[in-house]
């Protein structure tokens, strides 16, 4: 009587044995090769350097978050207490110890 191999494993081998030859060795053309995705900024931080130096007061955070619209903007001052989540389209306003817009964040 002869016994018959499972195919299970047999195939299982054979899938294996055809994505070993899809592996990588670090020699693709970057030419060839799809770009990475958009990791730009998307709060629109790079636009607002002319408020850098200014005060940090009410009127002018009243405007920023006017000019964001219903987008999400976090004053961050010294001591403030901040979630650490990654949120791209959220705006982060640095202010420093003097009431004073340092800079500006997309996280």
């Amino acid at each position: 009587m002869t016994r018959r191999l499972p195919l299970l494993p047999a195939a299982a081998g054979a899938a294996l044995m055809a994505l070993a030859g899809c592996s990588t060795d670090g020699t693709e053309n970057p030419a060839t090769m799809p770009p990475p995705p958009d990791m730009q900024p998307t709060c629109g931080a790079d636009m607002l350097d002319a408020y850098i130096g200014r005060p940090a007061s009410d009127s002018t955070i009243a405007a920023i978050r006017e000019w964001r619209g219903d987008n999400l903007v976090r004053v961050i001052r010294p001591g403030t207490v901040v979630t650490m989540d990654y949120r791209p389209e959220r705006l982060n306003i640095d202010v420093d110890e003097n009431g004073t817009i340092t800079g500006f964040r997309c996280t």
